[in-house]
């Protein structure tokens, strides 16, 4: 029973004492009222917060900077850690509290004892630092971790009472700071928030940095007119070092004006405007934070100084101890070309597959360092795939596509009917050219007949083709059953075609064309033409693919000599009978 009227008069005074917190005194309004009409923090979190709310969890609205962008930094790109304040702090612990928080005068500490003492009290925290609690005395608390004042006041407490006392403390309340954020930032004004918050809190609160003429290299805490920290982001945004710091009532963060500023381009990773501090200037600091890639041998720097527009192309070794200025513009390259090439070996052979090789390297020099095993490989009909000829291939398609596509919206109509029937015929030329314009060419190099082979000059990235041997004639295109039949002497083209089912509805029956395991396209006819050989007098041979093209139908003469031209090209250049 006694004990049960115990526990009902410690209640009874917890809670007595509590509900006195929660009576707003005149302070705790006045401040309410500042921040009210700051639109800075909620009045009624406040004040229930005994004080405590700084308006974490108020989303900041992020206005645009605070001026338009000087005249000449239109498309450059933005200042280093200009998204340093694109984060949210609405997820933030809505009590504002934080293991790391440093106890100052002004805070509330909850005080526990039971045992061979009971007591219950809430301590506020004096201007010398100190909770004075009766039989123990004064205990300094100032700038003590919110995570250790348990154990230091335990500490104190059982150093006076050494047996049978439990003692429990808890940080029930801290004070808020009013801290000014001054200079050119987006919102500048007076803020709250935390004695133990950082720089960035109270920077983000006045929505950034102003990226046009803020600087991140020069932010000063004042403290009574004189400067007591000073913070260089930069050196957070590159090793993460940002130095703690404890407000106090009318501090103020002053960011300074924007300093020099460098624009770097080129092979960096980080390609930014970066600001240039008095004693860091030279080129080795700016490649600390821009880091070039690996690969760049050379820096070119473009400028004025007091006597005229500076343009420097130096290698990079000796960027280091370059002085840069304001509006330098400089360029990380990569200007050493290699002495050697990379080629791909494909087909029938024995070995690795890619050769690193000297860039004076000549096929036959190469040739006679790769195996291959006669009865399989067809090493008489080597042809390189080359990316250069590619490129090229692809150029002349689609300029003889870009004739094509003027040439149908251009044509003049003479009736109603005529006019008709041409746009039918645009619309499927159209379709034509879509197709057309997805394919890509294989970039053929023929360098082999009738078994020898030239010894032109490798290039970085050819594909040396080795053919395999085969008994097999491929036949595609317009035909019925495009399929691989077995190789006859005998036989000729037209009996081949007729083995695949005879030419279809949309043959050209009049030119075919041949692909020859070299990768050599050849045409031939059956009239016989000024540039293509006679069916009677050409022979296939063991690999070869005979290839039926579609016939262009349509009205327009000079329509048909583009699409027939565009299809020949691309039988070369793909081995593909586009419709």
């Amino acid at each position: 029973m006694n004990h049960f009227f115990k526990g009902v008069v410690l209640f009874s005074f917890i809670s007595t004492v509590l509900f006195a917190q929660q009576t707003p005194t005149e302070e705790q309004l006045r401040q309410a009222q500042q921040a009210g009409q700051s639109q800075r923090v909620d009045v009624s979190q406040f004040i229930q917060s005994g004080g405590n709310s700084t308006g974490r969890n108020q989303p900041v609205n992020r206005p645009s900077p605070s001026g338009p962008m000087p005249a000449g930094e239109e498309g450059l790109p933005p200042p280093y850690g200009a998204n340093l304040f694109e984060g949210s702090y609405a997820a933030e612990r809505s009590d504002g509290l934080n293991s790391s928080y440093l106890i100052a005068p002004g805070d509330k500490i909850s005080v526990q004892m039971w045992g061979v003492v009971n007591q219950a009290q809430i301590l506020t925290v004096d201007n010398q630092g100190n909770i004075f609690i009766p039989e123990v005395g004064p205990v300094k608390v100032k700038d003590v971790p919110a995570n250790r004042v348990n154990s230091v006041v335990t500490q104190s407490i059982k150093a006076i009472y050494t047996n049978n006392v439990s003692v429990y403390v808890n940080l029930l309340t801290t004070t808020p700071v009013s801290v000014f954020v001054a200079g050119p930032v987006t919102r500048p004004g007076q803020y709250a928030g935390l004695a133990s918050d950082s720089v960035l809190f109270f920077l983000q609160q006045a929505a950034g940095i102003d990226p046009y003429r803020g600087s991140y290299r020069s932010i000063k805490i004042l403290r009574d007119d004189k400067v007591v920290i000073e913070y260089d982001l930069y050196n957070f945004l590159r090793e993460g070092v940002l130095p703690s710091f404890s407000f106090k009532d009318d501090d103020v963060v002053l960011v300074s004006e924007q300093g020099s500023m460098v624009t770097v381009e080129g092979a960096a990773r980080y390609p930014f405007r970066f600001e240039l501090k008095d004693e860091k200037r030279s080129g080795e600091s700016l490649m600390y934070y821009s880091r070039p890639l690996e690969k760049t041998s050379h820096v070119a720097i473009t400028g004025n100084r007091p006597e005229g527009p500076i343009s420097v192309y130096l290698p990079i070794a000796n960027f280091n101890e370059f002085s840069m200025a304001d509006g330098d513009i400089v360029l990380f390259n990569d200007d050493i070309r290699p002495e050697v090439i990379s080629v791909q070996i494909s087909g029938s052979y024995v070995g690795p597959s890619f050769y690193t090789i000297d860039k004076s390297t000549r096929l036959l020099d190469l040739l006679s360092h790769i195996e291959v095993n006669p009865k399989q490989a067809n090493y008489g009909a080597i042809y390189i795939k080359r990316d250069s000829v590619a490129e090229q291939q692809k150029m002349l398609i689609n300029e003889s596509l870009d004739r094509l596509e003027r040439s149908i919206f251009t044509a003049p109509a003479n009736s109603d009917g005529e006019a008709r029937i041409r746009a039918q015929e645009a619309q499927l030329v159209s379709q034509f050219i879509a197709r057309a314009r997805r394919i890509e060419p294989l970039g053929k190099v023929i360098v082999s007949e009738n078994g020898k082979v030239a010894n032109i000059r490798l290039e970085q990235g050819d594909e040396i083709i080795i053919p395999e041997q085969t008994d097999l004639i491929q036949v595609a295109g317009e035909v019925l059953m495009p399929q691989a039949i077995v190789y006859n002497p005998e036989a000729t083209i037209t009996d081949y075609i007729a083995w695949a089912g005879g030419f279809s509805e949309r043959a050209d029956d009049e030119r075919i064309a041949i692909v020859h395991a070299n990768g050599l396209t050849t045409f031939v006819e059956s009239g016989g033409g000024h540039w293509y050989q006679n069916n009677q007098q050409k022979t296939l041979s063991a690999g070869d693919q005979v290839l039926v093209l579609p016939k262009v139908e349509t009205k327009l003469m000079q329509t048909i000599k583009d699409v027939t031209q565009i299809v020949y090209q691309i039988a070369i250049a793909a081995n593909v009978a586009t419709n």
